[in-house]
């Protein structure tokens, strides 16, 4: 899709198992119906704002609205992608990248989820691979954050298995009980170690100068 005033709907990142694509409004309600279909056990909270405690339709409705906020928010100051995960053309997540005052940091923060049936098959170290490949090759990044409670297992296997390295940690206000977060980084030589040479990035130039990330 070509789009002169939003470019960011030609981006994509594909891998030999995934494709990540910025989403259109079609994209969004597929992504609301799937967050619906459950992400992780009720019993458990991974994320620092409890947004998947909403029922339906709020739940959907607010995914629709988080996504409509980022797009209108995005400066070359602060931004936030949050791409549709595909695996063989089926949705089954969302890989957000962040930044603030990228032009100056280089620095990149990640966040994800999968909905529950597509979880254990190695599809989040897949997609925190793209994601890196598109901050590290596509944008010039320097060093890449992520954070995961420290029950959050499955969360941190996927930053151990891409190079993330710990970072420190601090206690978190989890829906009104103390918890521990962890804090991973992945610095660019370390990446450059590991890159790979199966990962893809596409559309992205024009949506360089958006991002504060203008090749000069």
């Amino acid at each position: 899709m070509s789009n002169p005033y939003w470019p960011f709907l030609g981006l994509r990142v594909r891998t030999p198992r995934v494709e990540l694509r910025y989403p259109n409004d079609d994209d969004l309600v597929t992504i609301a119906a799937l967050a619906a279909q459950g992400i992780h056990d009720p019993d458990t909270m991974p994320f620092n704002v409890p947004w998947t405690r909403a029922e339906s339709p709020d739940l959907e409705r607010g995914v629709v609205q988080f996504a409509w906020k980022t797009r209108g928010e995005l400066s070359p100051e602060s931004w936030n992608l949050p791409l549709l995960v595909c695996e063989r053309d089926r949705p089954v997540g969302v890989q957000d990248l962040m930044a603030r005052n990228f032009s100056v940091t280089r620095a990149v923060e990640t966040g994800s989820w999968l909905v529950r049936h597509a979880q254990g098959r190695g599809i989040g170290t897949e997609m925190r691979a793209a994601i890196l490949h598109l901050a590290f090759a596509g944008l010039g990044a320097v060093e890449a954050y992520s954070s995961s409670y420290e029950d959050n297992r499955a969360s941190e296997s996927v930053s151990r298995a891409n190079g993330y390295e710990p970072n420190g940690s601090e206690l978190r206000n989890r829906e009104g009980k103390p918890a521990r977060m962890m804090k991973w980084i992945i610095g660019r030589e370390r990446w450059l170690e590991r890159r790979r040479d199966d990962i893809t990035i596409e559309g992205l130039d024009p949506c360089r100068e958006l991002l504060g990330a203008a090749v000069t």
